[in-house]
């Protein structure tokens, strides 16, 4: 074969190569824009129910319910600790205790006066939610009469009183004495003087009565 024959059959051979690997490339083209358009409402779905889709929280692992103690695991723990003497007054809250009781003797002999008392023993009431919100919270001084009947309730406000949340906490137990019947006053280091606390206490204090 002549080599100008011979160089035209390679050139043919390499243009019809050419040629079918782009026609291989075109169609499978076209084959992949054909799949895409009939499956784009499949992509438009997914992509909506993505967008709009309200992500699942993680499950918070729940704590373990404390463990009740019966009479003899605290019996048990109180073996084990170590116990002091508290005084239930501070030294200014005892000579106002101490000045208060003189006071309150000297009107009525069978009043009383007691510090430091809890409004869950003196208070009762149906709804346990407000109950609670005062079961734990203390008066400082209680005036009770002659049959232990609590009456008046006397706060000592110091100088550092009205720090924190000194002030909510006096107002939930001034409101709930308020729809108990008993009074709420209140002694103001520095600002109360003894014939100010004289004059209140002969105003709460009942006279005694006449023996038959």
């Amino acid at each position: 074969m002549p080599p100008d024959a011979m160089g035209l059959l390679i050139v043919g051979l390499l243009v019809g190569v050419f040629v079918g690997v782009n026609f291989e490339r075109i169609r499978s083209d076209m084959r992949r824009r054909a799949w895409r358009e009939n499956n784009r409402w499949r992509w438009k779905q997914k992509r909506s129910s993505d967008k709009f889709s309200i992500p699942i929280p993680t499950p918070i692992p729940t704590q373990p319910a404390p463990k009740l103690l019966d009479s003899a695991d605290q019996l048990r723990i109180v073996m084990a600790a170590s116990f002091t003497v508290q005084p239930i007054l501070n030294k200014s809250e005892a000579r106002v205790f101490k000045e208060l009781d003189r006071m309150v003797i000297g009107c009525n002999s069978e009043w009383q006066v007691m510090a430091q008392v809890s409004l869950g023993e003196i208070l009762r009431s149906k709804d346990a939610e407000a109950y609670s919100c005062i079961n734990s919270k203390r008066v400082d001084l209680l005036l009770v009469d002659e049959n232990c009947h609590p009456r008046h309730a006397i706060e000592y406000q110091g100088t550092a009183h009205h720090q924190s949340t000194a002030a909510a906490r006096d107002a939930v137990k001034k409101e709930a004495l308020r729809r108990a019947g008993i009074g709420y006053h209140e002694v103001v280091a520095g600002h109360t003087t003894p014939s100010e606390l004289r004059r209140l206490i002969e105003k709460l204090v009942d006279k005694p009565k006449a023996a038959h």
